[in-house]
């Protein structure tokens, strides 16, 4: 089922109509009019001729006037009621209105036809209908900004001048149920649209209004009385400003924006002090089309204008009976004398101000004007036309632009909402949601005579219909005024939402779109449809509203005849395989006699082209029996080639070795596509053999120079085109054979990364300029080579020949490797093949982040990159692709838990990873980030470099190399990468010593803003001295850090501790560079340097690890401080000897005796339980207490206690 355009009523006396409209003009014959605007809907009317009465002044325009031979429907005013039932024609100051008739046809089916009700004379220029069931209100708009209100039979019920100022537009919307709960139910409303100001006036009090109007009409009629005193209209009247011409609106309805966007509104209009209201106030949003700019956006705030109330004008027509006598006549015209416009001038109306309205944003653009906009039916979307023949579809809800066609100059637009069938829902486990709309965009092309209908919002073209060229799109865009939420309940009414009129016969047809249309989108289903087209409809088929309308015959035969297609493909390749092997596999392996066949296949009637595909699909589809004897199935291949070339119709006759032969690159396109490497290379070169060899033939068949010049020319290389094709695929495929080889090389056992991948030149070419590194980079992460390995093959390759690889190196044929680097010198280069081999191993740990081994041999790999240019750009990609969601997420975990985020099953979660995988990950971050900031700091100092590929490979197209996206990156800022290795380097210690802490409160409210932000962007940076309480948590959690790492990297649960002196690991826990960083962190944190180096050293010393301490202590500033700490710590260790040790001595009693009292007395204060080592050699402690001696100065207050220290610990030494 598809698009239909049917036919549902016809226009009766039309021509009648049109000698009526344009009868002072019959015999003018004044010069055509060409017009550029089209009316698009009953209420957007384009009345360019002004309706004028020869005796009123005070409206006159000026009149245009147009051949009775032109397309004269598009001169006309033409409207249709939303029901169908009324048809208003207009020109000039005349009007004829057609109401809906049933007739008889001779067929003796009844047919609805638009017949002649009443047609007279209209005092000025603007026209629009709205609808009713019983009767039918016309609203017509004058030059003089009055505003009247018709009967359908010329009665003038109301009128009213809003504004003093041409009407340009007349636009309605009326009530419609919602669909969906929490949808802004809108209100009936009429507006008005002047050059610069738009009239709003209620839909409820002017359906009221023209309701008594209209019954005192009748009940004047009836008394035959003239006078009429109908209520006042209230209105709003908005002066739109900021938009240099205006030539049409749409009126949206009442919206309400998030708390976002008002918060966002707000910023932009009232700056950085602006207050925000607590709830977002209700707004009713004006679309406008013109130029400067070309579309704007206004947005009017409820209660802001309060509704006008001023005196109602009415011209009532004097002898009401005998002008509801000449409206029944059929054909008399309707004039005001002159007696009665002077009355109503003398009675005419204040015209009260209009309230500003500023344009809340536009699309500006200085050359393009709008034409007309047109509201789609569910108030999101709008169609606008311009002067540059395009047709834009615009998103209201966001004020942007979303599609745009072009090639539509002068078109009329209209909307198709189409809903759901209900027997559809029965069948659907979503029965019981609200009904599906489907909606779809009219457009009708008058220059090229053709209508079509597209699916919204990015949906193909459903239905086009080649229609006439003057034809006119009636689109009402609204339905019956007056109907509520209750009296619309079990409201059927049936509508034609579009219908296109065409003047030559005058039928009014209809577009009928299947609501699957909408589905199943751009389905074709034709003989031609693709494999994926297939799939794409067998899965639309699974959805119950598609499988009622589209499973039908059409579909069955179609899938049917696929499957059919299938497998006679596939009986057809056996057969092809069969007949080639049966032919000639036997020659090519010397089995049958070479002659015979030739001779047979000669007397066959088998196309050459057709044989020779035949041979080289054997040749390649056998290349391990051919390479268990290549001599010989080599010579048998160039025989029978040679064969082939000779018969007729193989080599044109005309073929000249300057221009490419067919038959050959037939041989080559075979060669090229074939993943069998090395019976590729095999066939090209009996094939480069064949070529040269015809080609010299055929020069001594043909000698076309003098003696003289050929024995010159036998002195220089011939030069042919055709052979310079085989050079260059010769070479590609030795390149290829040594690449295919190498990525053949099977992985270790257990190894991950799949099957090795086929290439041959076509894959090699179509892959790109890094086609070629990225297959090695995929072969690199199967064969689980680490980047130290890799490097020394680089040395291998470029400096030493005869370098031993490591033994440790899981390489197995460092040679192969070095052979294919050698033969690729520009597409392996070693800067393009670590940078792949790094982006090979991020994506893998990308897809099991668990791996963290496979990240951090992508940072190792980017290390060795020499260039900082393509190093910036891969640390800018793999940033933004891949860590910045992880290093954002697990920051924020660290944040929110209230324990140690290893024992939260919430790390898996949020960040995707486990606490050890975590770990490493923030470990990677750190090197990733420092490695960017080391190639920023670099860009500037070298050019970046430039890329190429080898000479045979120019050809490549297809992506860019990861090499060149990273050239193209842009430069980062470096204080933001830097704020985000200082997080990174918190979390990462957070994690490796099990430490709880929030990290993102270590910092202010700039700070923690700037972070995960694109490190492009200049962002605003933490300045100036921070906050004390801040720089406070900072050095508590940088002290933990250090007292975490002086106990991991001395282990007492061991029962052989670690030494002093023993060389510490480099990653881990353990790793030497640990103090170092947090020096670092101290300087970036605003934390004193000095007091972590005596907190290193106290701890150091605390642990036992006196050498240790003593290499940090020189770096030690506060000498005293320093001193002071480690009097204290001394006082600890000699007080566990004397008082507290379990194997006490009778010489450290009698010591203890001996000392003075001050000294006895201090000693017992100590506590030795804080020490983590009390038990520490004497000479370590005599030692400590000489660095006391050395570090203090004898004006020092605790001197005299650490020389009465060193006494006694000396003492204690003699004794021992």
């Amino acid at each position: 089922m598809s698009c239909s355009f049917l036919e549902f009523c016809r226009l009766q006396d039309l021509k009648a109509v049109r000698d009526f409209l344009f009868l002072s003009q019959k015999t003018e014959p004044v010069e055509e009019k060409n017009l550029t605007e089209n009316e698009l809907t009953w209420d957007t009317s384009d009345w360019e001729s002004a309706w004028d009465s020869g005796d009123n002044k005070e409206e006159e325009v000026e009149e245009v006037t147009t051949v009775q031979s032109a397309p004269w429907l598009q001169d006309c005013v033409v409207s249709l009621s939303p029901c169908s039932d009324l048809l208003v024609l207009a020109h000039d100051q005349k009007a004829a209105f057609l109401s809906a008739k049933w007739r008889s046809v001779d067929s003796g089916r009844e047919e609805m036809t638009l017949a002649v009700s009443w047609t007279g004379t209209l005092s000025n220029d603007e026209g629009s209908s709205t609808g009713r069931p019983d009767w039918t209100c016309v609203v017509v708009g004058f030059t003089s900004g009055y505003v009247r209100f018709y009967t359908e039979n010329g009665v003038l019920l109301l009128a009213q001048l809003l504004h003093e100022d041409p009407v340009l537009r007349l636009k309605c919307r009326t009530y419609e149920i919602p669909r969906h709960p929490g949808v802004t139910e809108q209100h009936e409303e009429l507006s008005i649209l002047y050059p610069a100001a738009l009239v709003t006036i209620d839909g409820f009090s002017l359906f009221q209004s023209l309701r008594a109007c209209r019954n005192q009409v009748a009940r004047a009629a009836a008394a035959g009385s003239d006078v009429i005193q109908p209520p006042p209209l209230a209105y709003k009247k908005w002066g739109l400003q900021d938009m240099e011409t205006i030539v049409d609106h749409s009126s949206v309805g009442i919206m309400t924006l998030c708390v976002f966007d008002q918060m966002r509104n707000a910023s932009i209009l009232g700056g950085f002090n602006a207050s925000v209201k607590g709830s977002p106030p209700a707004m009713c949003q004006y679309v406008t089309v013109g130029g400067g700019p070309y579309t704007g956006f206004y947005y009017a705030v409820e209660g802001s204008s309060q509704p006008l109330l001023s005196h109602v004008a009415l011209a009532v027509a004097s002898k009401l009976t005998s002008a509801l006598f000449s409206a029944a006549s059929g054909w008399l015209g309707w004039h005001k004398n002159k007696n009665e416009e002077e009355a109503v001038q003398k009675h005419k109306p204040k015209v009260e101000p209009a309230t500003p309205l500023g344009i809340r944003f536009g699309l500006p653009d200085s050359r393009r004007h709008g034409e007309s906009i047109c509201l789609s039916p569910c108030n999101t979307l709008a169609g606008v036309t311009d002067d540059f023949g395009r047709v834009t579809l615009l998103d209201l809800a966001r004020g942007i632009c979303i599609r745009m066609w072009k090639g539509y100059r002068d078109a009329q637009l209209g909307w198709l909402q189409v809903p759901e069938e209900r027997g559809d829902r029965e069948f659907s486990p979503s029965s019981a949601l609200p009904r599906r709309h489907a909606l779809f965009l009219v457009i009708y092309a008058p220059r090229r005579g053709i209508l079509e209908v597209w699916a919204m919002q990015q949906g193909p073209r459903v239905g086009a219909f080649t229609v006439g060229k003057h034809c006119r799109l009636l689109y009402a865009g609204y339905r019956l005024m007056g109907v509520n939420s209750v009296t619309s309940q079990g409201w059927q009414l049936h509508t034609q939402q579009v219908c296109l009129l065409d003047p030559i016969t005058g039928v009014l047809r209809t577009v009928n779109i299947p609501f699957h249309l909408a589905l199943r989108q751009a389905l074709r289903l034709d003989d031609n449809i693709l494999e994926s087209e297939a799939k794409s409809v067998l899965l639309d088929i699974k959805h119950p509203a598609i499988k009622k309308q589209e499973v039908d015959d059409a579909l069955l035969q179609f899938c049917s005849s696929q499957l059919k297609l299938l497998q006679l493909y596939t009986g057809l390749r056996f057969c092809v395989s069969s007949a080639g092997n049966f032919m000639f596999w036997g020659c090519l392996s010397g089995k049958s006699p070479l002659h015979k066949v030739c001779d047979t296949l000669q007397q066959a009637g088998i196309g050459p082209q057709q044989l020779l595909s035949l041979l080289l699909s054997v040749w390649l589809q056998r290349e391990k029996e051919v390479l268990q004897k290549p001599e010989e199935t080599v010579r048998n291949l160039h025989t029978l080639l040679i064969a082939l070339s000779n018969m007729k119709g193989a080599v044109e006759e005309s073929w000249d070795p300057q221009s490419v032969s067919p038959w050959w690159q037939q041989v080559r396109s075979i060669c090229i596509q074939s993943h069998n490497a090395a019976a590729a290379l095999l066939a090209a070169l009996v094939a480069h053999h064949a070529v040269k060899a015809c080609i010299t033939s055929r020069a001594d068949s043909k000698p076309i120079f003098p003696s003289c010049i050929t024995q010159l020319q036998s002195e220089w290389e011939a030069v042919s085109l055709e052979l310079e094709q085989w050079v260059v695929c010769v070479r590609q495929l030795e390149d290829v054979l040594v690449l295919q080889t190498l990525l053949l090389v099977p992985p270790p056992q257990g190894a991950a990364g799949g099957a090795a991948a086929q290439c041959s030149i076509k894959t090699l070419l179509e892959g790109g300029t890094g086609g070629i590194a990225d297959s090695v980079s995929k072969w690199v992460f199967r064969q689980n080579l680490a980047p130290d390995c890799r490097k020394e093959v680089e040395n291998f390759n470029s400096t030493l020949p005869n370098l031993k690889l490591n033994p440790q190196c899981p390489l197995c044929f460092p040679e192969l490797l070095v052979a294919v680097c050698q033969r690729f010198p520009h597409s392996l280069s070693p800067d393009l093949l670590f940078a792949h081999c790094c982006w090979e191993y991020v994506v893998q740990w990308n897809k099991d982040p668990e791996e963290g081994q496979h990240l951090c041999w992508a940072v190792e790999h980017l290390r060795l990159v020499s260039s900082p240019h393509i190093q910036l750009g891969i640390c800018t990609m793999m940033w933004s692709t891949f860590i910045v969601k992880r290093l954002s997420a697990a920051a924020y975990l660290m944040e929110k838990v209230t324990a140690y985020v290893k024992d939260m099953c919430s790390c898996v979660q949020d960040v995707g990873m486990g606490d050890k995988a975590m770990t490493s990950f923030l470990g990677c971050c750190v090197q990733l980030l420092q490695i960017l900031m080391e190639a920023d700091s670099a860009v500037e100092e070298v050019s970046a470099p430039e890329l190429s590929v080898e000479e045979v490979w120019c050809g490549a197209e297809g992506p860019a190399s990861i090499a060149e996206l990273a050239l193209e990156q842009r430069g980062v800022h470096y204080p933001l990468v830097q704020h985000h290795c200082l997080l990174a380097s918190l979390l990462h210690a957070a994690m490796t010593f099990s430490l709880k802490v929030k990290p993102l409160s270590l910092f202010d409210s700039k700070g923690k803003n700037a972070f995960f932000r694109d490190l492009t962007t200049i962002q605003l940076m933490p300045s100036g001295d921070m906050d004390p309480g801040l720089v406070s948590l900072r050095q508590e959690f940088l002290l933990r850090v250090l007292t975490s790492w002086v106990q991991a990297i001395d282990d007492f649960s061991s029962s052989a501790p670690v030494t002093s002196s023993a060389p510490l690991p480099s990653c881990g826990p353990k790793a030497d560079w640990w103090p170092s960083l947090c020096l670092e962190l101290g300087s970036l944190l605003q934390v004193n340097p000095d007091i972590l180096r005596r907190h290193i050293v106290c701890e150091l010393y605390n642990q036992g690890l006196d050498l240790r301490a003593e290499e940090v202590m020189l770096e030690v500033e506060d000498k005293d401080v320093l001193g002071s700490q480690l009097l204290v710590l001394t006082g600890q260790r000699l007080s566990y000897s004397l008082l507290h040790s379990q194997s006490q001595t009778q010489a450290a009693m009698e010591l203890l005796a001996r000392l003075p009292p001050t000294l006895c007395t201090w000693l017992k204060a100590m506590d030795p339980s804080e020490l983590r080592c009390p038990l520490v050699p004497l000479t370590q402690t005599s030692r400590l207490v000489g660095r006391l001696i050395e570090i203090l100065p004898e004006n020092h207050a605790q001197y005299s206690l650490a020389l009465h220290l060193l006494e006694a610990v000396e003492a204690l030494t003699t004794e021992d």
